[in-house]
């Protein structure tokens, strides 16, 4: 899985909205892998609906483990920013994959999107994220609300996927990726190739 861990410009301190669009681009593939390997434990997660309503819960959860590293890190304006402009990235990649397949509006799916992450960044509000981690209860009510996604077949049985190997493997990915953006140096350019001169160019 592809994600960005370095920048590619000049030395230089990265602004909470530069970080924000480089973690949201991590989000997404994060997201979408625990999809992937979810459906390949043989859950059935139907393309339409049921995919992007399990998509858009672990991508709100995704953004609301970033805000609270991001809490650690950053004063509260910086956090505010930070976070307005992660969800903003997140949500409008999300619309725009759910217009495209589903063929609806860009901007209602971006807006039900954002609804659904200020619901969901009040009820795990209640739950606390530490150095250490997010305390279980933080994993459970996802798996909880994974749970009211899936069909009579496997619920109940997502619950310990959710909270034993995908939302762990993700946080861990995004706790690194997020320092690694925090403090990386930018990477070194590729040198220039030399252009080969012909025989008359000689």
């Amino acid at each position: 899985m592809r994600i960005k861990s370095k920048w590619f410009k000049a030395d230089r301190e990265h602004s909470p909205a530069e970080l924000a669009g480089a973690v949201a681009f991590n989000i997404s593939r994060i997201a979408e892998n625990a999809l992937k390997n979810t459906r390949k434990a043989k859950f059935d997660i139907e393309i339409g609906p049921q995919y992007f309503s399990f998509l858009r819960e672990f991508l709100v959860f995704l953004i609301l483990v970033a805000d609270r590293l991001a809490y650690r890190q950053f004063s509260e304006d910086d956090r505010v920013t930070f976070t307005s402009a992660l969800a903003n990235h997140v949500g409008a990649t999300y619309a725009e994959n759910q217009s495209r397949l589903m063929e609806r509006e860009f901007g209602v799916c971006k807006q039900k999107f954002i609804d659904a992450l200020n619901e969901r960044a009040g009820e795990y509000a209640e739950f606390d994220y530490t150095e250490n981690g997010p305390e279980y209860a933080f994993l459970r009510y996802l798996a909880y609300c994974m749970n009211q996604i899936m069909g009579e077949k496997d619920s109940g049985w997502i619950i310990d996927q959710i909270i034993s190997i995908e939302a762990p493997e993700a946080i861990d990915m995004l706790e690194g990726n997020f320092k690694d953006l925090l403090h990386a140096k930018p990477a070194k350019a590729r040198p220039a190739r030399k252009r080969l001169t012909t025989p008359k160019e000689a």
